[in-house]
């Protein structure tokens, strides 16, 4: 799942990004609404995390236009701003969720896995393809009832594939879903993760490689 954060900050947008990686998320940042819409509008996102005051503005007037717009990205709106009417006007303004600085990463990274499930795929907590299955709030990934140990990106890679079963999904929807935009399309980021994969799924091997396209894991 890919998110942009938008925060000006220069400890705190790092530190989100950093807590939001380590939560398995490939992330782009921002500082400023006219970047954060260039790449909203040429990205596609899971979820945006944006600071409410920004340098150049108030970030729910580009919320607003997001909304006119039909853009339906989530929207977590940071903010000093803790009052009712505050929340109540960033609602107004199409956001989707609120939180007031300062907050726990454990509850903004769970705040912000919540709202990737209720996005365009809305995807269930648990996973289940043939003998592999996926628990995603905890990060838990067991074949045949064997717990198994996968790094973040591995099981960003896995989730992706097992969401869609049985199709094909290319190296390129790969890069773009679990990798941010520092990651260079020409390299071999993703076979080497599905190695990876392969090796700690074990035998028979439940990912197929279709030559020129992609992967496909076998929905049976």
């Amino acid at each position: 799942m890919r998110v942009l954060v938008v925060e000006d900050d220069p400890e705190l947008g790092p530190a989100i990004a950093g807590g939001l990686r380590a939560g398995g998320f490939a992330v782009d940042c921002a500082r400023l609404r006219e970047e954060a819409d260039l790449k909203v509008s040429v990205n596609s996102y899971d979820c945006v995390v944006a600071d409410r005051g920004l340098p150049d503005g108030d970030v729910l007037a580009v919320v607003r236009t997001w909304r006119g717009a039909g853009r339906t990205v989530p929207v977590l709106v940071l903010t000093a701003l803790g009052a009712v009417e505050d929340r109540v006007s960033g609602f107004e303004h199409g956001a989707d969720d609120y939180l007031v600085k300062p907050f726990a990463m454990a509850e903004l990274v769970a705040r912000v896995r919540a709202l990737c499930r209720r996005e365009r795929h809305p995807r269930p907590p648990t996973l289940t393809v043939a003998d592999l299955t996926l628990d995603v709030p905890s990060h838990r990934v067991r074949r045949g009832g064997v717990l198994l140990a996968f790094t973040a990106k591995e099981f960003a890679v896995l989730e992706a594939l097992m969401v869609r079963a049985g199709e094909a999904v290319t190296r390129t929807e790969l890069l773009e879903s679990c990798w941010d935009e520092m990651s260079d399309p020409a390299s071999n980021v993703v076979d080497v993760v599905i190695r990876h994969l392969r090796r700690k799924l074990g035998p028979p091997d439940p990912i197929e490689s279709l030559r020129g396209v992609g992967y496909r894991l076998r929905a049976a």
